[in-house]
């Protein structure tokens, strides 16, 4: 025989306030600084590192989507068998450009510029995280050419997705700066091998499943150089078919933007390169930040599962697009 005993009210909210905040751990943002990096789990959950020490600029790494799945290839901050060791300045995300002032920020090599994160201006945790940072571009004799301060906006969405927005506030405070005419650039991720549009059997890589899309309805191989608002690629990871979307926001500079976007995996929006991606005389992307003067560029990267369509990118997009 079955019998109930109601429970005390008092009871019954206690229980109902423990599993309420259970559910709001699970979905809060935590931001930690630790010695080098900031920590940003989703509850308990690694979400990313954002790396301020040891590579050539700040990059965020390592980036895990829905599942806690890894989005990113590792080379070259840990080597991982599968992945093409190709481009070693491809780090995971990251935010340079090939040729300011003349030096590129771009790669890592004798000449080269570096972005050094110089001061931690804000960083905090709740329904969303958000880091905020001052950083110098010195060139390789130690001058700074210009300064930027970036915020950066961690969320987790609905249906397992995640998010991050990335502004970039570029500050002509050393001078005028010129962001020079080149496709080595700008605001940039290097995705996990299984997101590749091909494999490449010389480097050991045998699992690309990718497939890519942009906002004009353009296919894989066909956005590389084309203007977008945004582009999707996506691939079977551990058996499930996830994907990164990235959103060039309606007011940035010359919107919508050019997107170096490679099948080997290399997603970037660029907003300088002209004459790569359109055969116009050199010169004709240079952008002159005038002294004292500053430019903002903003984005943002939704890790989702399923493709375009079933991640619902386009509706996405346009919530973006209207400040949501």
């Amino acid at each position: 025989m079955f019998y109930w005993f109601p429970m005390p009210l008092r009871f019954m909210t206690l229980v109902c306030f423990v599993m309420s905040s259970l559910c709001a751990a699970e979905d809060r943002v935590v931001v930690e600084r630790l010695d080098g990096k900031l920590q940003v789990r989703l509850g308990e959950e690694l979400f990313t590192e954002y790396l301020l020490e040891g590579n050539q600029r700040p990059i965020l790494y390592p980036i895990h989507g829905p599942g806690g799945v890894v989005m990113v290839r590792n080379f070259p901050m840990k080597k991982v068998e599968g992945e093409s060791a190709d481009h070693p300045h491809h780090r995971s995300l990251w935010f340079a450009h090939g040729d300011v002032n003349g030096i590129s920020f771009w790669h890592e090599r004798k000449g080269c510029g570096t972005i050094v994160s110089d001061t931690l201006l804000e960083f905090s945790s709740g329904d969303e995280g958000l880091i905020k940072t001052f950083n110098k571009w010195v060139g390789p004799d130690g001058r700074v050419h210009c300064t930027d301060i970036r915020t950066i906006i961690f969320r987790a969405l609905d249906g397992g997705s995640r998010s991050i927005d990335y502004e970039v506030v570029l500050h002509a405070s050393e001078g005028d700066v010129t962001f020079g005419d080149t496709k080595e650039g700008t605001m940039a991720i290097r995705t996990h091998p299984n997101l590749r549009l091909e494999n490449d059997l010389d480097h050991g890589v045998t699992t690309a499943d990718g497939r890519a899309l942009n906002s004009s309805g353009l296919r894989d191989k066909k956005l590389w150089g084309k203007r977008a608002a945004w582009v999707d690629y996506w691939g079977k990871i551990d058996g499930k078919t996830l994907g990164i979307a990235i959103f060039d926001h309606p007011q940035n500079p010359r919107h919508p933007t050019w997107w170096h976007a490679r099948d080997y995996g290399l997603v970037a929006a660029n907003a300088f390169g002209v004459h790569d991606f359109t055969k116009k005389p050199k010169g004709t992307g240079n952008m002159v930040i005038g002294a004292g003067d500053s430019v903002t560029f903003r984005y943002r990267f939704i890790f989702h599962e399923g493709d375009a369509e079933v991640a619902r990118i386009a509706e996405a997009y346009a919530g973006f697009a209207a400040g949501k």
